[in-house]
């Protein structure tokens, strides 16, 4: 089981909210073997039991709030109203993570890549577009380099 596991998410039938998937696919495209490489239009608790037995996440996602061109942090497990939910937030998946096993998840991260259009039909912005070139770059240094050490290295604003 590869070590590292990529967890993009968003609907790509909604404008910039694919910048999540899009990433996964361009990664996937690179081949590394060991890396597994995940996209879904939303984060559901069945994503658990994907976490056993690696040693680093990467969640990613679309994000209307951050600075362009993307946001990189190291997250948390953190109980929110999202686990009663269908769709949650990578800090729930963390959280049900530790009530389903007894013990906290492997080290997690979150690329948030800034977004601007999310309506239903929309394609991708040229500004989100830019921001997913930088995103993607940006991960392949991170991919190169999977230590945690290095990764923290690396987190916006350390």
């Amino acid at each position: 089981m590869p070590k590292l596991l990529i967890l993009g998410y968003g609907n790509p039938g909604r404008g910039d909210d694919a910048l999540g998937p899009e990433l996964v696919e361009s990664v996937q495209k690179d081949g590394f073997s060991d890396i597994e490489c995940q996209h879904d239009m939303q984060l559901q608790v069945e994503y658990v039991t994907d976490l056993v037995n690696r040693e680093l996440i990467l969640f990613i996602d679309a994000d209307a709030s951050c600075d362009p061109p993307f946001h990189f942090s190291r997250i948390s497990a953190e109980k929110d109203d999202s686990y009663t939910s269908h769709a949650m937030t990578p800090h729930a998946v963390l959280h049900a993570y530790k009530q389903v096993f007894g013990v906290d998840a492997p080290p997690a991260f979150l690329l948030r890549i800034r977004g601007y259009q999310f309506e239903l039909g929309e394609s991708l912005s040229e500004a989100a577009s830019a921001n997913l070139n930088a995103a993607t770059l940006f991960t392949r240094k991170l991919l190169k380099t999977q230590g945690i050490s290095h990764w923290l290295a690396l987190v916006s604003g350390a």
